[in-house]
């Protein structure tokens, strides 16, 4: 799965699915974002290659030539779809990769036949809330509540 589009400046946007050995290269560009992640936890290369394993992950990459400089997983439980850990490189935020990479997520998710796609925005991040709005993802008003056996699963 390959899609292209252009961003406002006319640069071209890759977005194409990775693999495990783009592990470095993810964790990058979530450290490169200032997206937190738990590398010793759920995002560690271990748990990263058993949920690829698992059949319902999916990392999804977008490059600029051959740089890459955003990451999001589309995963499922076999009934939703869900964009996960959407970030991109400071450097080029604003640039259409962020949309790029929703737009790539969701269509990966809908040819699997999800009838839903979902995603969680911290009450923090207004720009990725208005970009999910803006990509036409409705806000609902709910509590998110989580019970972990480790802070960092």
């Amino acid at each position: 799965m390959t899609t292209v589009s252009q961003s406002s400046n006319r640069e071209t946007i890759t977005v194409r699915e990775l693999s495990m050995a783009d592990y470095d290269q993810i964790c990058a560009v979530w450290a490169a974002s200032g997206l937190p992640y738990k590398p010793t936890g759920r995002e560690s290369r271990e748990a990263f290659q058993a949920q690829m394993a698992s059949g319902v992950q999916f990392p999804l990459g977008a490059f600029i030539g051959d740089h890459i400089v955003g990451v999001v997983l589309a995963t499922h439980d076999s009934r939703k779809g869900w964009i996960n850990r959407l970030a991109v490189d400071k450097d080029f935020q604003r640039r259409g990769v962020g949309r790029a990479l929703i737009q790539a997520a969701e269509a990966l998710l809908r040819a699997k036949g999800l009838p839903i796609v979902a995603a969680l925005v911290e009450h923090h991040n207004s720009a990725s809330l208005a970009l999910f709005l803006d990509e036409g993802f409705h806000l609902h008003e709910t509590y998110y509540l989580s019970k972990r056996d480790d802070p960092d699963v």
